[in-house]
């Protein structure tokens, strides 16, 4: 048996119609992105039109649950600060719907895979012979920069970009390469707002420079959204000063001055345009 269920780019993006019907049901891991449901994959939203259950976690926005037909089943997983639902649950709710013939969408934000425990959730349906599919999503670390007009690669400035998890800051097992990281052009940190100290700390211990550009966005592509900008030495004080909450992306790097750039040139064309009329 095949449990990835994926289909090729000549496939109709609509959810197969010919599935055989002694066949079990399928979980369908899908990425809704960074919040707003206009950033949704085609793909994306017929999985969730079509799903029967859809499982889903913290911080989804209402429009993308509004995809679903009135008859699905809306089943809330997410893991609230302080109140951490255990990942075995979600396991085995997965695998029940699933062998009760029905279509069940894992609505994560972001991207399934990237930081999101999507890679142990297909290994434990696989495990249990449940058909899988994953629908990949926009993840924050490249669109929250590029809502706050920051590249993460720029000729002049990055040609190499480390997303790390801020979650391994917090005092626990740290598996991060601080001097490796601190080497790369761009670091971009994920669910990082609580630990901010440690993770800028860390990076001028392993050598990267005190001065070096950083910006924190919240919120991206949101209502709520505000960006904040310093550098490794200070943007931890900024963060708290501006009293920034999650989720919110950190951004090292030289290209977080194309901001600034961007932000004069629009300045200068908008008072030149001025003085014409």
């Amino acid at each position: 048996m095949m449990f990835v269920n994926q289909p090729r780019k000549s496939e109709s993006d609509t959810p197969s119609t010919t599935a055989r019907n002694d066949l079990p049901g399928k979980v369908i891991l899908v990425g809704a992105g960074p919040g707003d449901p206009d950033l949704l994959t085609l793909r994306a939203v017929a999985r969730i039109r079509a799903a029967d259950v859809i499982v889903y976690d913290r911080l989804i926005h209402n429009g993308v649950l509004a995809f679903a037909k009135s008859t699905a089943e809306k089943i809330y997983m997410g893991k609230e600060p302080g109140h951490h639902l255990r990942q075995d649950e979600i396991h085995a709710l997965l695998v029940e719907k699933a062998r009760q013939g029905k279509t069940v969408v894992r609505l994560k934000g972001g991207d399934p895979f990237l930081f999101g425990r999507g890679g142990e959730e297909v290994e434990y349906l696989a495990e249990h012979g449940i058909l899988f599919e994953v629908v990949p999503g926009v993840s924050s670390c490249l669109s929250a920069p590029l809502s706050a007009n920051i590249a993460v690669t720029h000729r002049e400035s990055s040609s190499s970009v480390a997303i790390v998890t801020g979650h391994s800051a917090d005092g626990g097992e740290d598996h991060i390469d601080w001097e490796a990281v601190a080497r790369i052009g761009t670091s971009v940190f994920l669910m990082g707002v609580h630990n901010i100290d440690t993770i800028t700390l860390k990076l001028i211990a392993a050598g990267r420079s005190p001065a070096t550009p950083a910006a924190m966005i919240q919120m991206a592509y949101c209502e709520g959204e505000r960006v904040v900008i310093g550098t490794l030495e200070d943007i931890a004080a900024e963060v708290r000063r501006a009293n920034i909450q999650p989720p919110a992306t950190l951004v090292v790097g030289e290209v977080v001055r194309l901001r600034e750039r961007l932000q004069k040139l629009a300045a200068f064309h908008a008072a030149h345009q001025e003085v014409e009329v």
